[in-house]
């Protein structure tokens, strides 16, 4: 038993005996069904926050031949699986946490060696007759004595990405020593990398192209286990008696196909023991991460972002990005990078971006307000007099708070009722505290532009129907919401309902409001 070769279960048993822990153990089933066999190359790409260290130490549990690990796995998913016993702690297991070697190191070159002569130093108080081997030849030849392949986990695989961001050179030789590790070697069972960033592309190829790769872009088979799913989230909140719906408005988001919902796994279960929600994410890392990629300011980049903070979403070609933090030919690759590391969400049936959630939307706000977008900050300032106004029926001040945002929302192209819709969308920006706001939500007979619902621990707020009227009077929203019915999008709603009709007059620049009281009694 060592430290990287064949090392003890010891991280995995703290998991488990934390006050939280979901079972994402049929990971393994997945891996299990692919060892030795050509898709035996494994990574999987996520966030911070989502788990990866803790994946990574349940795989060293599991098929390490240094712990007996069957009672641990018993009582888990995964031992309903066939593949269970066949295959726990029957492999040479190299686990590796590449930061680890990284901060100890000089250069990369430094890197390469203390992983060598770590893992080396371990295998041969096994295996004393190899002693003198070249690493590579060492791992042939304790394969070919037993014919035991050998699992290599790697965590935090791409920091060298991430901390050696424009070292080329040093990514070229980390990327060939890997491949001379992996690439046509029989001794390799399973080769499974975690980390936050896909495998990095020179060119039209990558040097560790026999990968398959899980990404928050293309999750596949591995969506299940990228975060906390609404099962187990709602089954936490029923279990610790919290909010789900408040829980949900924070930390979910997140879409895969397949998978309705995906939460952030570290935030919910920051809010489960604190039994309070909050901006969690901000406590692990600063809003400088983002503010960063913000200020690049590629063309496009700030209507994007602007429309994204409104509730839209964007399309983004994410074929482009060279998965590394520096190499930007145009904004959809920053926009693609801050997929890959949880700031926004990404549909890919529709290939479109979006915030996730209220946590990273308070991020988005932090890092606008360091980057000088004074003008947005504005808006989003004035937004909770903006609904105060709306909420006492204040016609006036409603319009000329809009007016306001619309001046200082200019980047968006404000010439459509869809534009106007994003516009006014971000002047409520304060109203998500109490809310769940739905653009063009089905009803009676068409769609309403903007609903808003009280949220369940705000039933005292009253529902809102916006209606938006381009070059065309207030009333006349207001008397398109009653003709065709769109209060029936909220019947079972039991309270006054907001009937608000906003108008734009593209020749004046002029806005128009006009607020009715719909009693639902």
């Amino acid at each position: 038993m060592g430290i990287h070769f064949n090392p003890s279960n010891d991280g995995f048993a703290e998991a488990l005996r934390s006050e939280i822990y979901i079972d994402k153990s049929n990971l393994i089933a997945y891996l299990n069904g692919v060892i030795q066999t050509q898709q035996k190359y494994v990574c999987v790409s996520r966030p911070r926050r989502f788990g990866k260290t803790m994946a990574a130490s349940m795989l060293a549990a599991y098929y390490s031949l240094g712990c007996d690990s069957a009672d641990m796995f018993g009582k888990l998913n995964i031992a309903d699986d066939a593949s269970c016993m066949k295959n726990i702690n029957a492999y040479n297991v190299i686990f590796i946490n590449m930061q680890d070697f990284l901060s100890e190191a000089k250069n990369i070159d430094d890197m390469i060696d203390l992983f060598v002569s770590d893992v080396t130093e371990e295998i041969v108080k096994e295996y004393s007759e190899y002693k003198g081997l070249r690493f590579v030849k060492l791992l042939s030849e304790v394969y070919a004595s037993g014919g035991t392949p050998f699992i290599f986990i790697i965590d935090e695989w791409d920091c060298i990405f991430r901390i050696y961001r424009e070292d080329t050179i040093a990514q070229v030789k980390y990327l060939d020593f890997l491949r001379l590790i992996f690439k046509d070697k029989p001794y390799v069972g399973l080769a499974y990398m975690t980390g936050i960033l896909p495998i990095k592309k020179y060119g039209v190829h990558s040097a560790l192209n026999m990968f398959s790769e899980f990404s928050m872009v293309e999750p596949r088979q591995m969506a299940r286990y990228t975060g906390f799913t609404q099962e187990e989230v709602a089954g936490l909140c029923a279990r610790y008696q919290m909010d789900y719906d408040e829980i949900a408005a924070w930390y979910d988001g997140y879409r895969f196909y397949g998978e309705t919902a995906v939460y952030n796994p570290n935030s919910v279960i920051s809010a489960i023991l604190s039994r309070q929600c909050g901006n969690f994410w901000s406590r692990t890392e600063t809003y400088e991460a983002l503010k960063i990629y913000i200020d690049l300011n590629y063309e496009g980049l700030k209507d994007s972002i602007v429309q994204l903070l409104a509730g839209g979403r964007v399309i983004i070609d994410t074929g482009g990005f060279a998965n590394d933090m520096v190499t930007f030919s145009a904004s959809d690759d920053i926009l693609t990078l801050l997929v890959h590391l949880g700031y926004l969400g990404y549909d890919s049936q529709v290939k479109e971006a979006f915030i996730p959630n209220k946590e990273i939307s308070s991020e988005f706000v932090t890092a606008i307000r360091g980057s000088g977008w004074n003008e947005i900050i504005k808006t989003i300032k004035l937004s909770y007099e903006l609904l105060q106004a709306t909420w006492r029926g204040d016609n006036v001040a409603v319009a000329d708070y809009i007016e306001s945002a619309h001046l200082d929302t200019s980047a968006l192209t404000y010439n459509n009722e869809n534009a106007l819709s994003y516009a006014i969308s971000l002047a409520y920006y304060s109203a998500r505290e109490f809310y769940t706001m739905i653009r063009e939500m089905p009803s009676g007979k068409g769609y309403a532009d903007i609903v808003f619902l009280p949220r369940p621990n705000h039933h005292d707020k009253p529902a809102m129907i916006v209606e938006l009227k381009c070059d065309e009077s207030a009333a006349g929203a207001i008397a398109q919401i009653i003709d065709r019915q769109y209060v029936d999008a909220l019947k079972n709603y039991k309270g006054n309902i907001l009937l608000v009709g906003i108008s734009y007059d593209r020749k004046t620049k002029r806005h128009d409001c006009k607020i009715t009281v719909y009693n639902t009694n």
